[in-house]
């Protein structure tokens, strides 16, 4: 019998969990340390709806995957943006990156969608 969806995000979730108490985890993406207070999420390499529910994630800081969402749809992460180092190689995350990794651990700043991805958006 096939676990259920919730149930396999729940057993990730406490992984994980498990995992950070042990040892800070590192930001692939800024590589950066995440102490275990800090805004974190993990981002699915291949989008959700783009069939990567069962695919590979990663443990990022909060911040950090809200600038790749920020900046790129769902498609656009699908087709060329599906692993770790096509993100860090991206200009616009490149820039993220080199800015944000003067920042201390554990900051977090609210992150506002690209001015480009919401005109996009607005043509549909």
């Amino acid at each position: 019998m096939k676990p259920s969806a919730r149930r396999v995000e729940q057993a990730i979730a406490a992984v994980e969990a498990a995992a950070a108490r042990r040892a800070p985890s590192t930001c692939p993406l800024c590589g950066r340390p995440i102490p275990p207070g800090a805004k974190s999420s993990r981002h699915h390499l291949t989008p959700r709806l783009k069939g990567g529910t069962h695919m590979g994630t990663v443990r990022l800081h909060q911040i950090c995957h809200s600038a790749i969402h920020a900046r790129f749809s769902e498609t656009e992460l699908a087709k060329r943006l599906a692993d770790v180092e096509s993100l860090k190689v991206d200009p616009e995350i490149s820039a993220f990156i080199a800015c944000v990794q003067t920042k201390p651990p554990g900051f977090h700043a609210p992150t506002r969608m690209t001015k480009e991805r919401r005109e996009s958006r607005k043509e549909r």
